[in-house]
């Protein structure tokens, strides 16, 4: 089969680009390619944002698929360099990704054909539907392993679009690494397979008509509303964190001091609890 020519193609800087293609009406098959495992910078979330609307605003309403021309992975998260050396990352970059993703105007399919971890599997729960790659791949919130805490749209997406708590309890807590028929199982995925199962997918679910009416984003809107909200206001929910850490603080010494007076009153008199 010959190439797909491409609608449009978007470069990454410093190297790297985002590709359009059509492989059957009105389905757009975004392609990103920024070496060496497409992690999530200021560049790439901008170039991710114009790319969804150049198809917005540029072409009939249909289906996003969005994929990964590196074999490996689809995305290995966040860039930490580029994610906490500006205050405006998050804010200005991730976010805006995040929930036009979320509220996008027509389905969203994530083509997971590689690893998806810490913000790349976030990523592609964004979207409406993930199929997985059934030969290559793992999915995992690993910030356990790392020493990173969650954001509150980190944590807001898993709670509303998993079907069941303890499998985010296991995502989070264990830091497991799901294969593909284990994300399958546990209602991470939607489906097994590669651009042609998709397809299959996209037809038989008529997906290509569902944006018609045009209220598709705004119920996506309605629906993921809390995830929303922390998107939206970047600035309250690293309040509420910042408060959660000065109470945790004032814990710890809170901690400290009874168990000193345990060791204290143990000395003088025998342990008592």
């Amino acid at each position: 089969m010959p190439p797909i020519p491409p609608l449009f193609k978007l470069a990454l800087e410093p190297e790297g680009s985002i590709t359009c293609t059509q492989p059957s009406p009105r389905v757009y098959l975004l392609t990103f390619d920024s070496p060496p495992d497409n992690r999530l910078t200021p560049e790439f979330c901008a170039a991710f944002v114009l790319a969804l609307d150049i198809v917005d605003r540029r072409f009939e309403k249909g289906v996003i698929v969005t994929t990964s021309a590196i074999p490996k992975f689809y995305s290995n998260g966040l860039d930490f360099e580029s994610a906490f050396k500006s205050k405006s990352f998050f804010p200005e970059s991730l976010y805006p990704l995040w929930k036009r993703l979320l509220t996008y105007s027509m389905p969203t399919i994530a083509l997971i054909n590689g690893h998806a971890f810490a913000a790349g599997i976030m990523t592609a729960m964004m979207h409406d539907y993930r199929f997985m790659n059934p030969h290559r791949g793992f999915l995992c919130l690993n910030e356990l392993e790392f020493g990173a805490t969650l954001k509150a749209p980190m944590s807001s997406i898993f709670r509303q679009k998993l079907p069941n708590p303890n499998t985010y309890r296991t995502m989070v807590l264990e830091a497991k690494r799901f294969n593909a028929l284990e994300a399958l199982q546990e209602g991470i995925v939607d489906g097994l397979g590669m651009v042609p199962e998709v397809l299959k997918f996209v037809q038989e679910m008529g997906l290509v008509d569902k944006a018609k009416s045009g209220v598709y984003g705004q119920l996506k809107a309605e629906m993921w509303r809390e995830t929303v909200a922390y998107l939206d206001d970047y600035a309250g929910s690293e309040k509420l964190i910042e408060e959660r850490i000065r109470g945790e603080e004032r814990r710890q010494e809170r901690c400290e001091r009874r168990v000193a007076e345990w060791e204290k009153s143990k000395d003088q008199k025998g342990a008592k609890l």
